[in-house]
């Protein structure tokens, strides 16, 4: 969902905050059940939470939570990232780095609700077992 400048209240920093730390948690929680299960087919299964910026607010920051897998040579076979929180500074429809006059701030946090994306990341996960 798109936020635009005047929509960034106290509220939303808190929501965006607490989604964050739900899905930091729960990627962590999957990091640990998941690891050994993986190892035994001769994979390599990470998971991460990452934050560029410090205020949600100011344009390049960015959150994200990622699921990796890699073969017995560390050789990546697949990611699986999702994007929790991205603010950035538009002009005419483009995403800039600069503040020009007349740009506007927008950010964009992760619609799906909690239980859709565990079944997305679990659905990833199954997948790789399966095989």
């Amino acid at each position: 969902m798109k936020y635009k400048q005047t929509d960034f209240t106290g509220e939303l920093r808190d929501k965006i905050k607490n989604t964050e730390l739900i899905l930091k948690d729960y990627i962590e929680s999957l990091l640990s059940e998941y690891k050994s299960v993986f190892a035994m087919k001769n994979l390599e299964f990470d998971a991460g939470f990452d934050k560029e910026g410090n205020d949600p607010f100011m344009p390049g920051y960015s959150s994200i939570i990622s699921l990796g897998i890699a073969d017995e040579y560390e050789e990546l076979i697949d990611i699986h990232i999702i994007r929790i929180w991205e603010c950035q500074r538009f002009f005419l429809g483009m995403a800039i780095s600069k503040k020009i006059p007349g740009s506007k701030i927008i950010g964009e946090l992760l619609d799906e609700t909690f239980e859709d994306i565990k079944e997305e990341l679990k659905e990833y996960i199954d997948g790789f077992l399966a095989d």
